[in-house]
C-alpha cells in the first residue's frame, strides 16, 4: 500500500515539474517528487516483525538498514537542493521580475 502511495506521490511531483509554468511550483514539485522516492525506498526496506540488524542470539529477521540510511542522506540533499532552487529563483525576480518560465525564455531570445 505504501509502495502505490509512493508512486503517486511521485507522479503528482512529477506533473508540477513538468506542466507547472512558475518556478516555484516547478521547485515544489521537485520537493514532491523527492518526497515520493524516499516514501518509495524505505517502503521497500520495510519488513514486518523485523528488528534492527545488531548480532543477538535467536533473531532470524533482520531489517536492511542501508535503504533508511540512503533515504536520510537524500533528505538533506534534497533540503540543500530546494534551498539552493529558491534563492536562484530569488535571483531571477530581481533581474527579470517574472517567475514565468515562458515570459523568460521570451525575454532571453529578444
Amino acid at each position: 500500500m505504501a509502495i502505490n502511495i509512493s508512486i503517486i506521490i511521485f507522479l503528482i511531483g512529477l506533473y508540477g515539474l513538468v506542466f507547472k509554468k512558475n518556478l516555484i511550483k516547478k521547485v515544489m514539485g521537485l520537493s514532491i517528487l523527492n518526497s515520493g522516492i524516499v516514501l518509495f525506498f524505505v517502503s521497500i526496506g520495510y519488513k514486518k516483525d523485523a528488528t534492527a540488524p545488531i548480532m543477538q542470539e535467536g533473531i532470524t529477521k533482520v531489517a536492511d538498514p542501508l535503504p533508511q540510511a540512503l533515504m536520510l542522506t537524500t533528505i538533506v540533499i534534497g533540503i540543500c537542493v530546494t534551498a539552493f532552487a529558491l534563492s536562484l529563483i530569488v535571483k531571477i525576480y530581481e533581474r527579470y521580475k517574472t517567475l514565468n518560465v515562458q515570459q523568460l525564455i521570451k525575454e532571453e531570445d529578444e
